[in-house]
């Protein structure tokens, strides 16, 4: 094998390499010598066909395989010997286009390799931890937001009219064309107005009314429906209010704490308390890991493949373009060129996606299985009963397992650098921790 440098310049590298045709003979003989034992041609004895015969029935389609393998080969040697590594795929083309059997195969290599990544000294970054003690305001708010969330409703006075908010208990029987259709009726069921429960305008009309008053609720099923039979159809529900109750929230107190898993009042307030610290250390951390990608980028400067920041600057444009024309679904649009914000902003991704792969690289951080595992199961919660078919599609797609896996390996390269670096702990108010955590998204 011959290997001509082609191109070296900045990150660019191209190359010719040429395979002997001895080369690729030898490797379609040996593949015919060893499925010679297995072959039968009629005529010819199970494994005692001729090599001639065996090269004019198999040769072809046998050095096709040699050639792919050859180049194959040869491109892997090659990055073992130069120690490049593609930051993209190869490209690889056939130069003798005309090329006949039994002459040398030449390929043109080109690609832009990945930069050398600078050490960085990890101790010497300093970075501050907002750190947030749940006081007990914090957990009276929560608490008084679970007993809302527990509110009971109670009968208003007698003749008392439903507002919104407000639960009604009717009995009602849905027809379309003078005809109750199945699933549309019911007995003492209990509908908040303004919760949104009922097909539009139905809620609506219902504001007004009294226990033991009747009512014609006219509406219209929406045109894209679940059920295709209702779809777009009008129906008239004839309703009869039983009761018109108030909502009233629910007293804090053990009976609350034991609807919500606690033993008690004061074993409900410790979980709310642990939920707070969580929360807080949850938004702390997404501060410090902002800070931290911040003084990375500035203590890192190196030259970026051309190729990589390209694609990232057309995906930063696409999904800004994307998010500020939300009403266009599909990619049937006009070509969107990236800014100099975007390409800016893509320089920073890129440059901090290489050196944080270099540094989980380095020191043999790793995505583990169970990790894996842990983030589909999360991601499955989302399509309950279609588990199952979530996992086979993720088993089966690699593109999404990488997406799936790039999150969960750049968090673990951020915490390894967390223990090396100089941290230093502030406390602050939840809304001092706030400020920051708005001003985050404010930066994006």
């Amino acid at each position: 094998m011959q290997v001509n440098e082609t191109l070296n310049e900045g990150l660019k590298r191209g190359y010719e390499i040429t395979i002997p045709a001895s080369d690729l003979e030898a490797t379609v003989t040996s593949k015919l010598e060893e499925a010679r034992p297995d072959v039968e041609l009629k005529g010819f004895r199970k494994g005692k066909v001729p090599m001639a015969l065996l090269k004019k029935q198999f040769g072809q389609r046998l050095m096709g395989e040699a050639m792919q393998e050859a180049v194959d080969g040869a491109m892997s040697k090659h990055f073992e010997e130069s120690g490049d590594r593609p930051a993209m795929q190869p490209d690889v083309k056939m130069v003798n286009e005309d090329w006949k059997e039994g002459d040398d195969v030449t390929v043109a290599l080109s690609y832009e390799a990945l930069p050398e990544i600078p050490e960085v000294d990890l101790k010497a970054v300093k970075l501050e931890k907002l750190v947030v003690k749940p006081d007990d305001e914090a957990v009276d708010e929560a608490l008084q937001g679970l007993a809302d969330q527990a509110k009971n409703f109670e009968d208003r006075k007698a003749g008392s009219k439903a507002k919104d908010g407000d639960q009604v208990v009717m009995d009602f029987v849905g027809k379309v064309d003078g005809e109750a259709f199945e699933g549309g009726s019911a007995e003492d069921f209990p509908l908040v107005l303004g919760s949104g429960q009922f097909i539009p305008g139905f809620e609506e009309q219902l504001t007004g009314v009294k226990a033991g008053e009747e009512k014609a609720v006219e509406v219209s099923f929406p045109e894209e429906y679940q059920a295709e039979h209702l779809a777009g159809k009008a129906a008239i529900f004839d309703c009869t209010i039983k009761a018109v109750k108030a909502p009233a929230a629910a007293e804090i107190n053990d009976e609350l704490a034991k609807q919500f898993g606690a033993d008690d009042l004061d074993a409900l307030k410790g979980q709310i308390r642990e939920r707070l610290e969580a929360e807080y250390g949850g938004a702390a951390r997404a501060v410090m890991k902002r800070h931290l990608l911040d003084e990375l980028d500035k203590l890192v400067t190196f030259d970026l493949p051309p190729t990589l920041l390209d694609a990232e600057a057309g995906q930063i444009a696409h999904q800004l373009w994307h998010e500020e024309n939300p009403d266009v679904e599909g990619h049937d649009h006009p070509e969107i060129t990236p800014s100099d914000e975007h390409k800016e902003l893509a320089a920073r991704r890129v440059r901090l996606g290489l050196l944080l792969a270099e540094l989980g690289q380095k020191n043999e951080i790793e995505v583990t299985d169970a990790e894996m595992t842990q983030a589909i199961m999360g991601q499955a919660r989302q399509y309950p009963g279609q588990e199952r078919e979530f996992f086979e599609f993720v088993k089966t797609n690699a593109q999404v397992q990488q997406q799936m896996r790039a999150p969960i390996f750049e968090d673990k390269v951020v915490d390894y650098i967390f223990e090396l670096a100089d941290v230093s702990e502030k406390e602050v108010s939840k809304d001092e921790l706030k400020e920051a955590v708005d001003k985050l998204e404010d930066d994006e």
